[in-house]
């Protein structure tokens, strides 16, 4: 390769990485500025900081110190060793001799750098534990091994398995790399083949080198026995359990605490060995640390656990059954819920159902999916615009809590008629509005009522009035807009025409000049933002406008919720709220739950990966829909790890008590924390180590077989509680026994004001039958009147949407209500045409709730029957072509009915009805 050749590779390899930095410092500088828009600087800067410090300084340390040992290899290596190499000259093929000690030289500078690099990197993205370790706070909670704080195994154990790992890789590499030394120096070398492959002859003084970096290594590895090993006991799930079990505890523990002083040892002997030959002791010593690790680590614990736990277990095991239980319940909150026994008085009357008013008029009539759709068809309005998701709330309406569904009309970018620069980011910037229903009104065509709807949004209600339905920032991935620029900004149609609007709040990052421009075309990739004309001095850049990436770029050490939702403040405002976890994988004794548990019970979260053992909502997070400003709020002070964040971002999050009251009062329960406690809590309520040992009392969470899919019965609700005064917004899910259908529980999480976050679970009694749901599923699915009526819907031209079942909790009992829609085929809007109640053995379905309950519940207890029974005497019917009349009349409405003839069946009827008025007269 010529020079001209060697130059131009060498140039384009200084333009990459020059374009690498370059891009990486635009990205750098832009994050920077949006950091200072939304008012969080050291959730930037804290980070950076310490990712550099930590970096550099640790890249620098591995530098010096391989660099020492690399050198110091060579100075302890007495011979040399010369290469013959062949090269090419003009003058033809000629062998030069070549020294390896140059060579090495050359070779050890740039790999020592790179690998200084990789371990300086690592490092780095270790901010998170160092910056904890340093800012702990003390749980004030001991574990029952080792009465240690738990805050040691969450944030002490993690910063010292990192310095161990760092000082261990620095002292392996300098031993691989010095023996690779030696091997080309010739110090070391193979003899007769690779039979005698360990047959090696090694020089004195390379001896001692080498002796004592192995010194270091054995200290090390006694250090990590001690600091680290030992305390992972806690972890242990040597038991049917996680935690020290009996045989850790009197095997494990011990074990490793000789093998700690074994391994101090050997490195002491090594140490010595590099001064002295004491070769023998060196290998005996070795081999008796090897020893104890085979035989005490693992042929001890085995022989111990088959021959002296196993058959007698439960009295072996049951003081760390109670440590488990104990710290699990504690890891996932669970261990002060409220228990309160039912009855099994759970025959409802009448008056029940007028006592519980309020609850019976939030029953949720509308599935998500068939709302979604609905809305999807009705309210959209303009292709750009969708609908992603519906929220669920409560409102206070006219005085009484209601419960609504709601979506936000959002703008999808890649819908619009025609994509170019200028549609997508000055013209096309945001969504408009949203549409809310109640959860049980139905109208007669089977449809919603919509409390908010339209384009602009007209609420028929003041408690929902909008006056800024403009949402710059939602759940729609979408990319970064401009506003405030000489191009026209689209609000919203208005029959033929548009309507168009000028941005008036202070989102977004200011562009005052053209360096702005500049860092921006560059960070999107965008000449045609640098040289656009619309853009002025006053325009502002929006970017991270989806609210999921939005708070993870804020807050990457936090986990958040599944489903944000959306609220209409009292000003008419729009905010989103958020829920932020804090978890960890290392409480101790406590155990895990794995995404393999949590999809066996239909129970989705957006974290269930994370395989993790302590969780707590200790963030709620505001998201400004107009204008993108965002609150942290600390929702639970008692946990150490927020407080922790706390002292690391001083000033970064506020206090519940300063969130304003209309967002409060929309607060609520988060469902992945439910799906966690309720999932760890079918199995933990059995706080008795027999109990828990032997599962015999083991719950379920029932879930509902809907086509591939299943639903996990968790339910936001309104409703009286039993034994409290006023209705109130809950999370419910209920429990059935462990692979049975009757109904063990039901467990609710509480919403409104001083009870927050308080749970309580009301068990029913065990010698009593209480139906579960997919008792009444198949109750349902059996009975020949429903049966029948679907069957012939679900024919010619319609498809029958069977609603999620709901359980609805009334004073010490339970009713099941499920709706069933009607789709057109083809069609796209649901229609809601028949509700399902059922009570006990009792079931009816009818064309509304009302009447549904007013079938299955009369002062009496008594079913009224679909069609009464005449009584002798008292009718005298005396028109007979009347009578005629009716009855073709209903066969014609019944032929119309089974071809699906919704028009002719209702044009029949009615005239049906006309008749039977007449023959009342007669």
């Amino acid at each position: 390769m010529g020079k001209f050749q060697k130059f131009v590779l060498l140039a384009i390899g200084i333009l990459f990485i020059v374009a690498i930095i370059l891009l990486g410092g635009v990205n750098l500088i832009t994050d920077w500025f949006w950091f200072n828009e939304v008012g969080y600087q050291q959730l930037f800067t804290t980070p950076l900081i310490l990712k550099l410090i930590l970096g550099f300084g640790t890249a620098i340390l591995v530098f010096l110190v391989l660099s020492l040992i690399f050198t110091l290899a060579r100075k302890f290596s007495p011979s040399s060793r010369s290469f013959n190499v062949k090269i090419n000259t003009p003058q033809g093929p000629k062998v030069k001799l070549i020294e390896a000690g140059p060579i090495i030289k050359k070779i050890t500078i740039p790999l020592t750098i790179f690998i200084s690099i990789i371990i300086g990197i690592t490092i780095a993205n270790s901010w998170e534990t160092i910056l904890l370790y340093w800012n702990r706070t003390p749980f004030n909670s001991v574990d029952p091994l080792f009465e240690k704080d738990i805050s040691y195994y969450i944030f002490t154990v993690p910063f010292i398995r990192i310095i161990i790992q760092l000082f261990e890789s620095i002292i392996f590499i300098g031993i691989a790399g010095s023996l690779l030394i030696y091997f080309m120096l010739g110090v070391i070398q193979i003899r007769g083949g690779l039979k005698n492959f360990f047959r090696t002859g090694v020089i004195h003084s390379a001896k001692r080198f080498i002796s004592v970096l192995f010194s270091l290594l054995f200290v090390l590895i006694s250090l990590k026995t001690y600091l680290i090993d030992i305390p992972s006991l806690v972890y242990s799930k040597t038991g049917n359990f996680v935690g020290a079990s009996y045989t850790d505890v009197h095997v494990a523990i011990p074990v490793l605490q000789i093998s700690a002083v074994i391994a101090l040892l050997v490195g002491l002997i090594l140490f010595i060995h590099a001064f002295k030959s004491v070769t023998r002791m060196m290998i005996t010593s070795i081999g008796i640390y090897l020893l104890t690790g085979i035989v005490g680590g693992w042929v001890v614990p085995e022989i111990v656990q088959q021959f002296i736990v196993l058959p007698n277990e439960f009295a072996k095991e049951t003081p760390y059954i109670e440590n488990n239980i104990s710290a699990t319940q504690k890891a996932y909150g669970i261990d002060n819920i409220e228990k309160r026994d039912l009855t099994g008085e759970t025959l409802l009357t009448s008056k029940d159902i007028e006592d519980n008013k309020l609850t019976i008029q939030n029953i949720r009539l509308w599935d998500r999916d068939p709302l979604l759709d609905t809305f999807s068809q009705l309210q959209e309005i303009r292709t750009y615009y969708d609908f992603l998701s519906v929220d669920n709330d409560r409102y206070t309406i006219g005085g009484n809590l209601r419960q609504v569904l709601l979506s936000a009309r959002e703008l999808n970018t890649a819908n619009l008629p025609q994509l170019n620069f200028i549609n997508e980011h000055l013209t096309f910037t945001h969504g408009y509005g949203l549409t809310l229903s109640p959860v049980n009104e139905v109208t007669k065509e089977g449809l919603p009522v919509l409390y908010v709807k339209d384009l602009p949004p007209q609420s028929s209600l003041a408690e929902t009035e909008i006056a800024n339905p403009e949402i710059y920032f939602g759940e729609m991935p979408n990319d970064y807009v401009i506003v405030n620029t000489d191009a026209k900004e689209f609000n919203y149609p208005s029959g033929e025409d548009n309507i168009y609007s000028t941005y008036s709040g202070d989102g977004g990052i200011k562009i005052s000049s053209i360096f702005d421009k500049l860092l921006f075309a560059l960070r999107f990739k965008s000449s045609k933002l640098f040289l656009s004309n619309d853009i002025t001095s006053e325009s502002r850049l929006m970017m991270y406008r989806d609210i999921d990436e939005r708070v993870r770029k804020l807050l990457p050490f936090l986990k958040f919720d599944l489903d944000p939702y959306l609220v209409i403040t009292e000003n008419g405002g729009l905010e989103w709220i958020y829920d932020a976890y804090t978890t960890s994988d290392l409480y101790p004794y406590a155990e895990k739950v794995s995404d393999s548990r949590l999809k066996d019970v239909a129970l989705e979260t957006s974290f269930i990966s994370s395989n993790l053992n302590y969780i707590r909502n200790s963030v709620k997070i505001t998201i400004n829909a107009y204008t993108g400003k965002t609150n942290m709020y600390v929702s639970d002070t008692n946990d150490p790890i927020i407080r922790s964040y706390q002292k690391i971002f001083d000033g970064a999050f506020k206090s519940m008590d300063d969130m304003p009251d209309d967002l409060r009062a929309h607060v609520r329960y988060p469902e992945d924390l439910f799906a966690f406690q309720t999932n760890v809590y079918s199995i933990y309520h059995m706080e008795e180590p027999q109990n828990f040992y032997n599962k015999e009392d083991a719950w379920q969470i029932p879930v509902q077989p809907e086509h591939d899919q299943t639903d996990p019965m968790m339910r936001h609700m309104i409703m009286k509680l039993p034994g409290e005064e006023k209705e109130e917004y809950i999370l419910m899910l209920p429990f059935t026994p462990k692979d049975k259908d009757n109904l063990a529980a039901w467990m609710v999480a509480r919403n409104d004001n001083e009870n927050y976050g308080k749970i309580v679970v009301y068990r029913f009694p065990k010698q009593k039958l209480v139906y579960g749901p997919n008792q009444i599923i198949n109750r349902i699915n059996q009975d020949p009147e429903i049966s029948r009526q679907i069957s012939l819907w679900d024919q010619r031209g319609s498809e029958v949407i069977s609603g999620n079942l709901l359980v609805i909790p009334i004073e010490e009992s339970l009713i099941y209500v499920q709706p069933i829609y009607l789709r057109a085929e083809g069609g796209k809007i649901p229609e809601l045409k028949r509700v399902i109640v059922a009570h006990e053995n009792k079931i009816a379905m009818e064309e509304t709730l009302d009447l549904a309950l007013s079938r299955i519940f009369n002062d009496s207890n008594e079913i009224i029957p679909e069609v009464s029974e005449p009584v002798e005497d008292t009718v005298v019917i005396t028109d007979i072509s009347l009578i005629e009349q009716a009855s073709q009349l209903y066969n014609a409405a019944i032929e119309a009915q089974k071809v699906g003839d919704w028009s002719i069946y209702g044009t029949k009827i009615k005239e049906l009805g006309e008749v039977i008025n007449q023959l009342s007269q007669e």
